[in-house]
């Protein structure tokens, strides 16, 4: 690619007026040209998130790479029923009209994407888009740079770069893209990022998606079945070494079940991710960069010195970046760990005395982006749901709510604005155009001038309206 980005935006945006008119035919086959490809290179995709953050082949299957796959299968399977423009219903003024929605794609977008999920995080709503028909640019993160070169090459050698584009490179390329005046940017990344991807956006009135984070907290009831909410937790957790945005951030359990959970966590912690006396490797994976093992450890180190107290973790490698899986009980709530979203393998455990006591404590903090709930008591879970507000939600659950194409994916707040997944994620990249076509006969004529003899009229329309 030897055309600059703006260049290579002009080009996409004179294209765009070309997609407008695509049918569910063309978009399916290329989203089926899409699966091709990925598929063609499954084996340098697990070799570069191998390289990137030490994910098995089979963890980066399913959460990265089958997950794609699935995504691709669902949008073709109901693509043609998506973009049927949709009947709406006609009131008094519009009697005898016919109303519909149309869908039409936005026209060009951008999709950055985060490091965790390098692939996953940066062809699902590639995906969407495609779908919708809109040309997109795609900034991947330098971050996870062995994905994001493989990413960039297979996008850029299959793809023509008036239709799809891919870019490499640091913060200066994001912030290249960011002047651009995008018909919608799609960002999944931090909230604190997040910000100055919209105050970008607002420069040229551009729609977003933003998918960010925050503290998702699990709430143990009284009556939850703490040995399944321990295996559970402990997978969806430490999965991906904690770096997942709806991972678990912390624990509210009863003040008298906190010492029996974490005793349960503990001994499934050794179960999943660990080999005899060591952590397993094979199925654990690494820290992305020094900077964050170091923000880590930090951070561990630190609740430590307010009071919270490790029953688990501390075999700890920097030399290949790996934190063992880390839990803290009696941890204050006011522990620095409580502040941001840990993004790691840290798990601190808070106890409460009432229920009231764990609703209200979830909602001081900013809406977060999962909320998961373990309660025998559909009264008790049906409490907590409408007490609080948060992205998603999932009950005697963790992380799987992500996996449900029919299922809005996306956050509240500052966890994030607008959601993905399924036909939500092809609405993102959408616009619902409203459409009436008026009838040969109406009664448009009465609202039009002159006034003075029409004082009968609007009485009778006061009385019917």
């Amino acid at each position: 690619m030897h055309k600059s980005i703006s260049e290579i935006f002009q080009l996409q945006k004179i294209h765009s007026l070309n997609l407008r008119t695509t049918d569910a035919a063309v978009r399916k086959d290329k989203l089926r040209k899409l699966k091709s490809i990925i598929q063609s290179n499954e084996n340098l995709i697990f070799e570069a998130l191998q390289k990137d953050l030490r994910k098995s082949e089979f963890e980066a299957a399913l959460a990265e790479v089958y997950f794609i796959y699935a995504q691709i299968d669902f949008t073709i399977s109901n693509l043609s029923s998506w973009m049927k423009p949709r009947r709406a219903r006609a009131t008094f003024s519009s009697i005898l009209s016919r109303n519909r929605i149309y869908y039409e794609p936005k026209g060009v977008a951008l999709v950055m994407a985060p490091w965790n999920y390098p692939v996953q995080l940066i062809l699902s709503p590639l995906v969407s888009a495609i779908a919708a028909g809109n040309c997109v640019m795609l900034k991947p993160s330098e971050v996870s740079a062995s994905s994001s070169a493989l990413i960039t090459k297979i996008i850029n050698d299959h793809f023509d770069e008036k239709e799809v584009a891919c870019f490499e490179g640091d913060v200066t390329v994001s912030e290249e893209l960011l002047e651009l005046p995008f018909d919608h940017i799609f960002f999944t990344g931090s909230t604190e990022v997040g910000r100055i991807v919209m105050k970008a956006a607002a420069r040229h009135l551009s729609t977003v998606t933003l998918e960010l984070g925050g503290k998702s907290p699990v709430i143990l009831a009284g009556d939850a079945d703490l040995t399944k909410a321990a295996e559970k937790i402990a997978w969806g957790k430490f999965m991906n070494a904690g770096q997942t945005c709806i991972a678990p951030d912390y624990i509210l359990v009863k003040a008298e079940q906190e010492e029996a959970f974490v005793s349960l966590i503990c001994k499934q912690i050794d179960k999943l991710y660990q080999s005899g006396t060591r952590i397993d490797k094979n199925s654990y994976g690494k820290i992305i960069n020094p900077r964050h093992y170091q923000r880590l450890t930090a951070l561990r180190d630190q609740a430590i010195s307010e009071g919270a107290i490790l029953a688990k973790g501390g075999e700890d490698d920097e030399q290949d970046l790996t934190i063992a899986p880390s839990v803290l009980k009696g941890v204050p709530k006011t522990a620095s760990i409580m502040e941001k979203e840990i993004f790691g393998p840290l798990l601190p455990v808070i106890s409460y005395t009432s229920l009231d006591e764990a609703i209200n404590f979830i909602n001081q903090k900013p809406k977060p982006l999962a909320l998961y709930v373990f309660s025998r008591s559909d009264s008790t879970v049906q409490e907590i749901i409408k007490r609080t507000s948060a992205g998603g939600t999932c009950i005697n659950d963790v992380v799987l709510h992500i996996s449900n194409p029919h299922l809005p994916f996306g956050g509240v707040g500052s966890s994030g604005i607008g959601s993905s997944h399924g036909i939500f994620g092809f609405k993102a990249f959408s616009h619902e155009r409203g459409v009436m076509f008026q009838s040969g006969l109406d009664f448009t004529k009465l609202a039009y001038p002159p006034y003075g003899a029409k004082g009968r009229l609007l009485k009778w329309l006061k009385k019917i309206i």
